[in-house]
């Protein structure tokens, strides 16, 4: 079986797994990292939204040998320490999450639509299409903001 080298959330890790093993089983049974969620498996509701080398992916349909020599950031590696990344910040103040299940890939997509835009428009929103069957849209859409204009 290969073995993948790569960087999760700051830490070098080495994985023997199939070449087309999804990411996010490597990540949730190999690696113990939970914070990516199963909801479809085809890269549909984007609960398991993550960044590879700072672009947004949807871990349950990219294969860990796509991974090699790269970095994977998931929620949990998005704070530094102690102190939380912006939007996590916005996430709490403006009380986004309900059942908070589709909440780390919402906010994973949100980083990644403020690295690219540093001030979404609606339509720039609009575009992230995670979903979220609580339908805490419109908090999204003001967390967003609000972390915008912290960053």
């Amino acid at each position: 079986m290969p073995t993948y080298t790569f960087v999760v959330n700051g830490k070098p890790v080495s994985v023997e797994a199939p070449a087309d093993m999804a990411l996010l089983w490597v990540l949730r049974d190999k690696l113990g990292v939970r914070g990516p969620k199963f909801g479809c498996g085809i890269g549909v509701c984007r609960a398991c939204t993550s960044h590879l080398d700072g672009v947004e992916v949807q871990p349950c349909v990219t294969p860990v040998s796509s991974c090699a020599g790269k970095t994977v950031t998931t929620i949990e590696g998005l704070a530094s320490g102690d102190e939380l990344h912006p939007v996590q910040e916005a996430w709490l103040e403006q009380d986004v999450a309900q059942c908070g299940y589709c909440q780390p890939g919402q906010i994973m997509a949100a980083v990644a639509l403020l690295n690219s835009v540093g001030e979404p428009s609606d339509e720039d929103i609009d575009r992230i299409a995670n979903v979220c069957r609580c339908g805490t849209y419109f908090r999204i859409r003001q967390a967003i903001k609000s972390a915008a204009a912290k960053m």
